[in-house]
């Protein structure tokens, strides 16, 4: 505490209130009622040593969640920048493969280059089925479309394959299906040439009229009929809408004693989705193999072509079924072409090429087929 007024002159002249002088024992003594004990020393010095502690603390507290957030960051960075090496240089080995695949067998529009490239193949599918998507926002997004499907459907006869159905989920070639018709015959008469070597195509869509082989000029009475392509248009109305339908059917079948629920088997309903997707096949090809080796493992009815795909080709940069009837695929051979271009979302519109074409039979070929027991 402070020195009071008395004390202080005391102190300073150097003599007590008597007005005589101070010994040293006086001033001690006069000194120390002001001057703290040595307890209280150690315990503010203690109190001091407290306080840097915690303000140590709180300063260590504040930096290690700084230094660790640091590191994490660079770590996240390290990993990301390792990622997009990685991912560019599989991208560029992806393109030169598809480049070289792309030069080395072109098909020239020719189906003798196709059989070519095919050659020696263990196998092909029955049925194939590919995914397109319809961009709208293009100006030619139809006529793209239109165009790969008549690619797709002179490759696939090249290959000796029965069956091509093509999926679209906005139903957009359904609409269109005289146009898709028009289209196709076109494309197979710049691969095979003008009848009678066109093949004869026919057009199927669920709950469409299937549409007949356009009328051809005939050779000596005859016509080509070696070579045969059905053509089957699906889109999204034709996987839940139709199980929504069937349910219902069964469901009215039953409560008015039509049907018994006993009845309502698997076999049933597997039967009758498949007949929503059935194609009758030609009478010349109804056993037909070419010389390859049958491929699904389910049995069928001659009269009428496999309605599930032997092997589904995805055109986008990853596997992305868009609402593909989830029934008909329990036993395809799925095979995504990819995108070099470097999205990986999903929503970009991979190109129909032959290259990507070509490798997903050789991969159909190549592949091990379990159908369980």
């Amino acid at each position: 505490m402070p020195f009071n007024q008395d004390d202080t002159r005391f102190y300073r002249q150097d003599v007590d209130s008597r007005g005589q002088t101070m010994s040293v024992d006086e001033r001690r003594e006069l000194l120390e009622r002001y001057l703290p004990r040595p307890s209280e020393l150690r315990s503010s010095s203690a109190r001091e040593q407290v306080r840097d502690q915690k303000r140590k603390q709180r300063r260590s507290r504040r930096l290690r969640p700084y230094l660790k957030q640091r590191l994490h960051l660079a770590i996240y960075l390290i990993i990301q920048l390792l990622f997009g090496i990685f991912i560019r240089v599989r991208q560029i080995v992806s393109a030169l493969f598809q480049k070289f695949i792309a030069v080395r067998h072109y098909h020239h529009r020719t189906p003798a280059y196709i059989q070519k490239d095919l050659k020696g193949l263990s196998r092909l599918p029955e049925h194939l089925s590919v995914i397109l998507r319809y961009d709208a926002r293009s100006d030619d997004g139809l006529e793209t479309l239109l165009d790969d499907v008549a690619e797709l459907a002179a490759w696939s006869t090249a290959a000796g394959i029965p069956l091509l159905s093509v999926y679209e989920k906005t139903g957009v070639l359904k609409q269109y299906m005289s146009a898709v018709q028009e289209i196709v015959q076109q494309k197979l008469v710049l691969y095979f040439g003008a009848p009678p070597s066109t093949p004869v195509l026919q057009v199927f869509a669920p709950n469409y009229p299937s549409l007949s082989p356009l009328p051809s000029p005939q050779i000596n009475g005859t016509t080509n009929t070696n070579l045969n392509l059905s053509l089957l248009l699906l889109s999204e109305s034709d996987g839940r809408e139709t199980l929504v339908d069937l349910t219902r059917t069964l469901t009215e079948m039953a409560q008015a004693q039509k049907l018994r629920p006993k009845d309502i088997t698997v076999d049933l309903i597997d039967t009758e989705i498949s007949a929503s997707t059935s194609v009758p096949a030609p009478s010349n090809n109804a056993q037909r193999t070419n010389g390859h080796k049958k491929t699904n493992g389910v049995k069928h009815d001659d009269t009428y072509l496999p309605s599930e795909p032997d092997l589904l080709i995805v055109f986008a940069p990853v596997i992305k079924l868009d609402g593909y009837p989830p029934w008909q695929i329990r036993l395809t051979e799925i095979f995504c072409v990819g995108d070099s271009g470097g999205d990986v979302s999903g929503r970009s519109r991979t190109r129909v090429e032959y290259q990507g074409f070509l490798r997903a039979l050789w991969n159909y070929a190549g592949a091990e087929f379990r159908f369980g027991s």
